[in-house]
């Protein structure tokens, strides 16, 4: 009898998540396999296959992160003030970036534009694994229409972000959220190109359509339209 109850806990556990989902939050479903993820996705990236890495993040976020409510997350802004994310009362576009990483040829270009075309129905936010210090010079580099923010693991108040956002899915990384602040889904960031082979206008085509997609999937009943960068 215990063994049949045993079996039966572990077929249902999943479901029993998912069905969960909604009152389940980020920080307490990213622990959920997290490490034998991070083990087996360090394992696929030393050994080059970038194909079985994006694969295991992309299973984590369909099977454990999608659904679940983003926490209350409270960030400092570059330009004064905090951000409370709960506050925040449309969908939002939320994207890690540290100061040292490269970002992909015309990617800030892109997000501005759809910022400023899009931003009366959805709020862009930009957070730096940065002291406020690092940020002046970058932070210039986004339209006022993307609020730019930035956290540190010296600041108060900052390591639950730390611990739930940087140091389980690393970055650059994208969270779309619906109004409700539920995970609809979680991208990894920036166009991989080789900067010989590809021009600049083609680079920020790819970038614009890919973030375009992405906002596809939390403003879908409103009036995105359906538009595409040939990028030629």
């Amino acid at each position: 009898m215990k063994r049949i109850l045993l079996f039966a806990v572990i077929i249902l556990f999943p479901l029993l998540l998912h069905s969960q989902s909604d009152s389940l939050y980020f920080s307490d479903a990213i622990k959920i396999d997290l490490k034998k993820y991070k083990r087996e996705s360090a394992l696929a990236y030393r050994k080059g296959d970038f194909e079985k890495g994006k694969f295991l993040f992309d299973s984590l976020v369909e099977n454990r992160l999608v659904g679940t409510r983003f926490d209350e997350f409270v960030f400092k802004k570059v330009r004064g003030g905090k951000l409370k994310l709960n506050k925040i009362k449309k969908p939002i576009v939320l994207i890690t970036y540290a100061s040292w990483c490269v970002t992909s040829p015309g990617e800030i270009p892109a997000l501005n534009k759809l910022a400023k075309k899009y931003g009366k129905d959805v709020q862009f936010v930009v957070v730096f694994w940065n002291k406020r210090r690092d940020m002046k010079k970058v932070a210039r580099k986004f339209n006022h229409n993307i609020i730019v923010c930035y956290a540190h693991e010296t600041y108060k108040h900052d390591e639950s972000a730390i611990a739930s956002i940087k140091h389980t899915l690393g970055f650059p990384t994208s969270f779309y959220l619906d109004d409700t602040k539920k995970i609809v889904d979680i991208r990894r960031c920036g166009i991989k190109l080789s900067p010989k082979r590809t021009t600049y206008r083609k680079a920020y085509a790819l970038n614009y359509n890919a973030y375009l997609d992405g906002l596809s999937t939390i403003i879908m009943g409103k009036e995105l339209k359906k538009e595409s960068l040939a990028g030629k």
